[in-house]
């Protein structure tokens, strides 16, 4: 079986479409995704750029750019096609459906398949139809090199403008893999992009990786989930649906920055009360 962080990694590009995403100062913007909820845990909308505040390293940064949850979002779903999968597939197939259809028609949905290397079943689109059919015509074959998918569709991360979000599946352990799970994971921690992993299978009984999908989590932004029957996964990715369609982005230009040390990212909301916020804990310049 095969944990696929894999997923993790495709929502925030489209695949073979521009080199490893890193954050240089004098060329990249450094973009933070956040969530906000009010005490009751529903989400708080139509919050403004001035309402924020960034600090990196303890120093305020200035927002070059600002997208409220209502603007255009790139979700990319990588989906496990790997032998594993062919008891799952059907369920998870419906799941992934229902997520598309509650995108907005502005939004852009990428579909990816993933075995032993990544194949574009469906590249970015506007085209609700073109998407299922992609996840329709998926079938499961092959083993997983999941940690080298990770490295690889990060090197070859889309820069899409706008919002972009990663949904991620999977139900076991890599068993192809030529890169360790670390160097995998540290890649998905320096591209930043909100990973939504969900485990489900073998995947529950692996602590490890359970814990390697709530860190990738964690560090972007996103949220990790467990799926033990078949209801857990279209909860899960209606959950999922709901999460991503509220979410801000806000990005700045980097201050100089010696060597590639973690760069720790806070941010704040002036003027709201009893809210919860969750965004990306930092980033690694390059």
């Amino acid at each position: 079986m095969k944990p696929r962080l894999w997923l993790l990694l495709l929502a925030e590009v489209g695949l073979g479409q521009a080199p490893e995403v890193v954050f240089k100062a004098e060329a990249r913007l450094v973009e933070v995704y956040v969530n906000v909820t009010d005490g009751r845990g529903r989400p708080v909308v139509d919050l403004t750029r001035e309402r924020f505040q960034v600090m990196e390293e303890g120093q305020a940064q200035e927002l070059v750019v600002f997208e409220a949850g209502a603007s255009d979002l790139n979700c990319a779903i990588l989906l496990d096609t790997t032998g594993s999968m062919g008891p799952a597939l059907p369920v998870v197939k419906n799941a992934i459906l229902r997520l598309v259809d509650q995108l907005r028609a502005d939004d852009w949905a990428a579909v990816y398949g993933f075995s032993t290397k990544v194949t574009a079943l469906q590249d970015f689109t506007r085209d609700r139809e073109a998407a299922k059919r992609a996840v329709l015509g998926a079938r499961a074959l092959g083993s997983t090199a999941l940690f080298d998918a990770i490295s690889q569709v990060a090197r070859m991360v889309a820069r899409r403008s706008g919002k972009k979000v990663i949904v991620a599946f999977t139900d076991g352990k890599d068993n192809s893999s030529v890169l360790s799970a670390a160097a995998a994971l540290t890649r998905a921690k320096k591209i930043g992009v909100p990973v939504y992993t969900v485990a489900q299978g073998e995947a529950l009984q692996s602590r490890p990786l359970l814990a390697q999908l709530r860190d990738i989590a964690k560090r972007t932004g996103g949220l990790s989930f467990e799926a033990r029957n078949a209801d857990d996964v279209e909860r899960v990715f209606n959950a999922i649906a709901r999460e991503i369609q509220h979410t801000y982005m806000l990005a700045y230009k980097p201050p100089p920055a010696s060597g590639s040390q973690w760069r720790a990212i806070q941010v704040t909301i002036h003027g709201l009360k009893d809210y919860k916020l969750r965004a990306k804990e930092g980033y690694v310049p390059e």
